[in-house]
């Protein structure tokens, strides 16, 4: 299998290299392995659905009453 860098993955999925980073980190990208402090990503790994609120309905815990 063959891995490539992070910033290669970002460059191909027209993301940022954090936005992957964070990726990695929770685990929504499979078969990424860290060593050290670097992350190595298989080449034909599948970009993960994003995952953000699309419905419009925040909550703001702030100003519950």
């Amino acid at each position: 299998m063959e891995y490539v860098t992070i910033k290669d993955i970002a460059d191909l999925w027209g993301v940022s290299p954090r936005r992957v980073q964070l990726l990695c980190a929770k685990k929504r990208i499979d078969g990424a392995v860290k060593f050290g402090r670097d992350w190595a990503i298989p080449k034909d790994a599948s970009k993960p659905a994003d995952a953000r609120i699309k419905s419009g309905n925040y909550i703001n815990w702030r100003n519950k009453e």
